[in-house]
């Protein structure tokens, strides 16, 4: 079925959608986590996350299993870590139960990616 045509015209993509939803996703990290660069608070800074090996921040005192878990993050190990961090990355030291609805997963690792792009 086709939209009518001044629906059609509105048509927002990904890049120009409002973030406010994904951003709110990311109120729960912020409590622990940072997203400028070299400002660990709790957690470790989450400013070029992507593409990074688990535990390898030097200014950061990571966990030895996290140091070892072989990790590199991108969305889809993002996904199955928030989905269960004990699961992923046996006694870690993140105290966090996980975030167990896959559109708000989705919605947080979306604001991520946007926020470094």
């Amino acid at each position: 079925m086709a939209l009518p045509r001044f629906l059609e015209r509105s048509r927002l993509s990904f890049e120009t959608l409002p973030t406010w939803r994904n951003e709110k996703k990311f109120e729960e990290c912020a409590a622990c986590h940072k997203l400028q660069r070299s400002e660990d608070s709790v957690g470790p800074s989450l400013h070029g996350v992507f593409s990074r090996k688990a535990g390898t921040l030097t200014d950061f005192r990571f966990s030895p299993v996290m140091k070892r878990s072989g990790i590199t993050w991108d969305a889809k190990t993002l996904d199955a870590f928030l989905t269960d961090p004990q699961k992923v990355v046996s006694a870690n030291r993140m105290p966090y139960a996980g975030l167990a609805d896959a559109k708000d997963r989705a919605d947080l690792i979306a604001y991520l990616q946007k926020t470094f792009k």
